[in-house]
């Protein structure tokens, strides 16, 4: 059976659902304010990098980017925002339409899943400080079933 990642369109499927998403962020007014900071030029493929290795796919973003720990503390320390995050995952539901993986309805329901259970619990565990958030996070993994255990 293939991997979420594979279904997905491997890479290039992230790397367009990164975009369609970043786009959709970008010009939603709540969900842009996370990005009024700013962010790292290449946050599309960083992203992209980040969804392959947590769906099936290579650990491209643990070789060339950080660890879980990293990733979770760039989304902490900032308050609890459960409307930004149900608008995020909204605009995601919304990407996958864009990047053309909502025709099969098992992998968007598995999609979407993820992307609203990283919104909400690991991206948003940590409101009070970045400093909570522990050393040597692992990117969680998620199958057809779900998050799979260690």
């Amino acid at each position: 059976m293939a991997t979420i990642y594979e279904a997905a369109g491997g890479y290039e499927g992230m790397l367009r659902l990164a975009a369609a998403w970043h786009e959709r962020v970008m010009a939603d007014e709540v969900v842009s304010h996370a990005f009024s900071h700013g962010f790292h030029p290449r946050h599309t493929e960083r992203l992209a990098a980040y969804w392959a290795e947590a769906l099936g796919g290579p650990a491209m973003y643990t070789a060339r980017y950080g660890d879980e720990t990293s990733v979770v503390r760039m989304h902490s320390g900032n308050g609890e925002h459960e409307e930004m995050d149900r608008l995020a995952i909204a605009c995601f539901d919304e990407a996958l339409v864009d990047a053309g993986l909502a025709a099969d309805p098992v992998v968007w329901q598995v999609l979407h899943d993820y992307f609203a259970w990283a919104t909400t619990t690991t991206m948003a565990q940590y409101h009070e400080s970045a400093d909570d958030v522990p050393d040597g996070l692992r990117i969680p993994r998620w199958s057809w079933d779900g998050l799979q255990d260690g």
